[in-house]
């Protein structure tokens, strides 16, 4: 497991690599500013797929990096 500080970090990592600064300084500014339910978020995002699914996707997602 790794630490608050190097979860902080990959993930300002993670979103700079997929968005660019500017965006991802915006994602995180929006995020801050709204209220934010994350479970409601993840429910939103993709409601077609199982828990099952989701996970298979994710780890070929993770074979393919």
């Amino acid at each position: 497991m790794i630490t608050d500080t190097e979860l902080k970090l990959k993930g300002m990592e993670a979103l700079i690599v997929a968005l660019g600064k500017v965006q991802a300084e915006r994602f995180i500014s929006l995020v801050i500013r709204e209220p934010f339910d994350y479970t409601r978020w993840q429910r939103q995002l993709w409601p077609d797929k199982s828990v099952e699914e989701l996970s298979q996707l994710a780890m070929r997602n993770r074979q393919q990096q």
